[in-house]
């Protein structure tokens, strides 16, 4: 039987999602978890790979179970397999032919920025901090020109193996409340690095380096040397897949970080 799960995960003491020579991973983690389970090897399928110290509220995942287990074995019994920062939120069936990566029409991701002059204490690790004063206007104008389908190269990491740089991004824009700014994007699908480059470009037009056309030149460009360095991944979230209904798998929109920005 193929079961999905969706993990959320605070990625701050993880060298990333994927499997590692260490162990140290999140992926490591979960199927070791599993493993305990079971009684034999799992191994899992994510939907979207995430880098060292970079976040999850849906992250979600497949795998072949080997043996019958009742789904809440594949919740509580795995999280209390699981070590502090990562749990397993809701396991389901799904058909076969179901993928967590391949199935996905698309993804969501969310970056918090603490802007003001203190470096952040209690947020430490879950935000990014940038301590001049940035321009709310000028960011919401440049987000709004990345909208619809182009060559992201400016954004794309030096060691990003997607097959092509053009995506198509859905979502762009950023919001403010108090102090923290918010970031939010969906698309069809991302490169590697490009939320983090994204958003250290948008700070560039905030602190007023550059105006808000500078992002279609970038676009234009195509050239990662152009545009501004890879932000921190610290306030990086991975919100999780975007799937067709007929999938029929739990809504995500139940997370913390959209309670907390009410």
């Amino acid at each position: 039987m193929r079961i999905a799960l969706a993990i959320e995960y605070c990625g701050t003491h993880f060298h990333g999602w994927q499997s590692q020579p260490s162990g140290n991973t999140v992926q490591d983690a979960l199927e070791a978890a599993l493993a305990a389970i079971a009684g034999q090897p799992v191994g899992v399928i994510c939907a979207g790979r995430t880098d060292a110290g970079v976040h999850a509220t849906h992250q979600v995942v497949h795998f072949d179970a080997p043996v019958e287990r009742p789904l809440s074995a594949w919740v509580r019994g795995v999280n209390s397999h699981l070590p502090d920062g990562v749990a397993v939120r809701w396991a389901q069936p799904v058909a076969p032919e179901f993928h967590a990566r391949f199935s996905a029409r698309g993804r969501r991701y969310r970056y918090l920025l603490m802007n003001r002059p203190q470096r952040p204490g209690l947020w430490q690790g879950r935000v990014g901090w940038f301590h001049l004063p940035l321009d709310l206007a000028a960011m919401q104008a440049a987000a709004g020109r990345l909208l619809g389908e182009h060559d992201f190269s400016a954004f794309r990491a030096a060691g990003c193996q997607a097959k092509t740089p053009v995506k198509t991004l859905w979502r762009a824009d950023v919001q403010q409340q108090g102090n923290l700014l918010v970031f939010d994007f969906e698309a069809s699908a991302f490169l590697h690095h490009m939320v983090r480059n994204l958003v250290g470009s948008l700070v560039y037009i905030g602190k007023g380096a550059q105006p808000a056309e500078w992002m279609d030149e970038l676009l234009q460009a195509r050239d990662r040397t152009e545009a501004a360095p890879t932000f921190s991944p610290d306030g990086l979230y991975f919100r999780g897949p975007i799937y067709e209904s007929h999938w029929q798998l739990p809504d995500p929109q139940d997370d913390f970080l959209d309670g907390m920005l009410k």
